[in-house]
Order: C-alpha cells, then structure tokens, then sequence
C-alpha cells in the first residue's frame, strides 16, 4: 500500500513525537533499610530518562517529587519504573513518601 505524501509526512511526525527511551538503559537506583542508593543520581539533561527502583525493603515506598512531577509507589520487594520527562538543567529532589526522614535522594540533570 502507497501512502499519499501527506500521509507519510503525518506518520513521521508522530514516530518523531514519541519519547525515545530505549536507546539509553535504565538509571539503577535501589531502596534499603528506608534509604536510597546512590542518593545522587545524574542524567542528561533535556533527555526523557527512565529509573528502576528496586525496593529491597519488605514495606511499600513511593518515590515521589513535586519538582519532577512523578510519583510511583513500588511495594516491597518489587520493581518499579519511574519515567522522567526532559529536564532542563539543574538540581531536582526527591524522596520516599513513606519514610521521609530518610529515603531522600536529589536527580541532577546536566
């Protein structure tokens, strides 16, 4: 089947619009004893970026942050995609709903 010029054009630009996170492999980040690991996490900035939490602990935790716009609860012994949208350059900070006072991390983007 031929696609008329318009339709062929309409099609690349939606293959164009879709976030392209497979090039790059996940952000490894893990949660024990209520803390996580590494607690500074670099990505490139203006770049979609994907982080896998894996919680070790035996209780729910939710990662979450108002500065990028996510939250994701990851019960205990589980893993958990958490997708970041393009960020500009800068400091982002993060944390773990459940245990606050210890589970804090920071997503630096450069």
């Amino acid at each position: 089947m031929k696609l008329s010029g318009m339709a062929a054009a309409g099609i690349g630009f939606a293959l164009l619009t879709i976030p392209a996170f497979a090039d790059d492999a996940p952000v490894a980040l893990t949660l024990k004893d209520h803390r996580f690991t590494p607690a500074e996490i670099h990505v490139k900035a203006n770049t979609p970026t994907q982080i896998l939490l894996t919680n070790q602990d035996s209780s729910a935790e939710e990662f979450d942050s108002s500065t990028l716009h996510v939250e994701k609860v990851v019960p205990g012994g589980e893993k958990g995609m958490v997708r970041l949208r393009p960020l500009a350059p800068g400091r982002y900070a993060f944390m773990g709903e459940y245990h606050s006072d210890t589970a804090k991390g920071v997503v630096i983007a450069e």
